[in-house]
């Protein structure tokens, strides 16, 4: 499983070229996870990666910030379902909507609850902290962080009093991460 999941990644979301990443940072390669996202076998697998990498935890809900995070939380879910495992999923938006409820935290998170906090590509880990920040201000404890990629430039310090465990690095891709 893991193996073929690394090489539809592999296939799917690396591409090359001059690419600015959201922290900012420049880049001569990008990882497209949306491209693995909304492909058949690849989300099949994601999700049973997700549930090898969390299935220890007793925890109550999965999610991360839009928007990456979305399809892997349905993954999760369905792959804990699959398990006979009861879950919540939940999504932090980068911002307030203007209409409806106005809320950033969407989905059942309650204060006491513990969550997995999850994100598809880390690069400096700033976007994932949002997503904790916002987790946290509702009054949950965040257990373990995960991630599909961490490009290994400064998301692992940045989280450093979390669990987080990335399921790939660039490396597992062929690639050295650029300096930091």
């Amino acid at each position: 499983m893991h193996t073929r999941l690394q090489e539809l990644f592999r296939e799917r979301a690396l591409q090359f070229g001059d690419f600015t990443l959201a922290s900012g940072k420049k880049s001569s390669y990008y990882v497209n996870s949306k491209k693995v996202l909304f492909h058949a076998e690849a989300i099949s697998l994601l999700g049973d990666a997700l549930y090898d990498a969390t299935k220890d935890l007793d925890f109550q809900a999965i999610g991360g910030l839009e928007v990456g995070a979305i399809p892997m939380a349905a993954a999760a879910l369905t792959a804990f379902h699959r398990n006979g495992r009861h879950l919540e999923g939940f999504f932090v938006r980068k911002q307030v909507k203007e209409h409806g409820a106005k809320e950033r935290l969407e989905g059942i998170v309650q204060a006491g609850d513990s969550v997995v906090v999850i994100d598809d590509v880390l690069t400096t880990g700033g976007s994932v902290l949002q997503a904790i920040e916002v987790v946290e201000a509702a009054g949950a404890k965040v257990l373990r962080v995960v991630c599909i990629c961490d490009r290994l430039q400064g998301a692992r310090e940045l989280l450093a009093k979390y669990d987080y465990r990335p399921l790939f690095t660039v490396r597992d891709f062929g690639i050295e991460p650029l300096p930091m």
